[in-house]
């Protein structure tokens, strides 16, 4: 996920700060064509559509920044990243105003029960909503360049990663429909030996056919050095029979699995590249040494925590906004005598993960984290709501950190704990 440059998942009230807009402009993006709705403070309208194209989009753009000499403009849109926003913030006098699509969707149902709806009127709708609304929205907000390379490098990496998972989930489908002696002879599928193995033998027939001190050799190549469990994949091999020895499926079979060592082989080139990459990003960021540090982080999720606050502290001026944000604090509503919590919809998953994730690692790595963990299990919670419930609390404490430039004190955390008689102390 990119780094969040607004937070308009229940943001803070905000006042139109600044010199009041000469224009409003609502626009609707579209796939093929861009409708637009622009008024001015003398009372100019205009309506219109554009197609789709850079250059169109920028000369458009032009126009506009000619006409009222770069004095202030505001403009609503239904997105908060991608490439119209990147082209968007080139432009100095244009301030934007990102719109949750449902935001807008019940604008317009409020004023249009019949459900009608085409692109144009849905410009007017963001027009309106920046032009009258202003006060209860969030401008666009720009983190440090360092901040946004971060983020789209840690957020690639997790995409490859993704992507990588799935591909050996699918060799792992492959095997076990005419080679499943081979997940046992290999180990870990994601490993520089398994594809070299399943490179030379794909399949029983050639692999019982190598010779005894060839597997050793390759074995011993690949730092499997005990000489026991090299012994026990030999045996292994001499008592293996084929699943299936029909050549007509055995030969697809292995094209398909040739094709899937290839792209393993991309993910082996390029994740260590990413990785190499985000450890140097990560350390020019002026907020690193809050972050690197943290219990559990660790290289991966150090700089995803970085990228979750960023460097602007108007985002978040306080725990709650962000807890809200990235989803971990629960919904409330209620309705007469009824009332019903239920999961935070719409928050940025990527975001909503990072959290998570190292919440689990701290209760390895974190004692009061542990000891938060056993006393929930104990009272019969699920592993899933624990870990949601424990980032909520680290919130709040990255958030003190990060607003005092403070790095995180385990130790000091944990006397405070004892202090209060917090039942989240480590007993002594």
């Amino acid at each position: 996920m990119t780094p969040p440059q607004n937070s308009n998942h229940n943001p803070p009230p905000a006042s139109q700060a600044g010199p009041t807009p000469e224009a409003w402009i609502g626009l609707d993006w579209g796939n093929q064509q861009h409708a637009f709705a622009l008024e001015d403070r003398s009372g100019r309208r205009e309506r219109g559509m554009l197609e789709h194209s850079s250059e169109n989009l920028h000369q458009w753009l032009g126009q506009i920044g000619q006409y009222y000499g770069g004095r202030p403009v505001v403009l609503a849109i239904e997105a908060s990243r991608g490439a119209v926003i990147h082209a968007l913030l080139n432009y100095a006098w244009l301030t934007v105003y990102p719109i949750n699509p449902i935001t807008s969707a019940r604008y317009r149902q409020a004023f249009t029960p019949s459900g009608a709806k085409d692109d144009l009127p849905d410009a007017q709708v963001l027009l309106e909503l920046v032009r009258d609304h202003a006060g209860k929205l969030r401008p666009l907000q720009t983190q440090e360049p360092v901040t946004v390379k971060l983020a789209g490098l840690v957020e690639a990496r997790r995409g490859i990663v993704d992507r990588r998972t799935t591909v050996l989930n699918e060799v792992t489908s492959l095997l076990k429909s005419y080679y499943p002696q081979a997940l046992v002879l290999v180990g870990e599928l994601n490993s520089e030996l398994a594809v070299a193995f399943l490179t030379r033998w794909p399949d029983i027939i050639s692999l019982k056919a190598a010779k005894p001190a060839t597997l050793k050799s390759f074995y011993y190549q690949h730092h499997v050095r005990s000489t026991e469990l090299v012994d026990e994949r030999l045996a292994f091999i001499a008592k293996a029979v084929a699943l299936t020895t029909e050549e007509a499926r055995v030969s697809v079979a292995i094209f398909q699995l040739r094709e899937l060592l290839d792209q393993v082989r991309v993910f082996h080139k390029h994740v260590p590249l990413f990785n190499a990459e985000i450890k140097s990003v990560f350390a020019s960021h002026p907020n690193a040494h809050l972050f690197r540090d943290l219990p559990g982080a660790g290289p991966q999720l150090a700089p995803r925590l970085c990228v979750l606050f960023g460097t602007i502290e108007s985002l978040y001026p306080d725990p709650t906004c962000l807890q809200k944000y990235v989803g971990v604090a629960p919904v409330r509503e209620k309705s007469g005598n009824q009332v019903w919590t239920h999961w935070r919809w719409q928050a940025p998953k990527f975001l909503r993960q990072t959290l998570v994730e190292w919440a689990g690692q701290t209760v390895r790595y974190s004692a009061w984290a542990k000891v938060y963990y056993d006393r929930m299990i104990k009272k019969g919670k699920k592993h899933a709501a624990i870990l949601r419930a424990l980032a909520f609390k680290w919130i709040r404490i990255l958030w003190k950190c990060w607003h005092d430039n403070t790095p995180y004190d385990e130790a000091r955390y944990l006397a405070q704990l004892t202090h209060r008689k917090s039942p989240n102390a480590v007993a002594k």
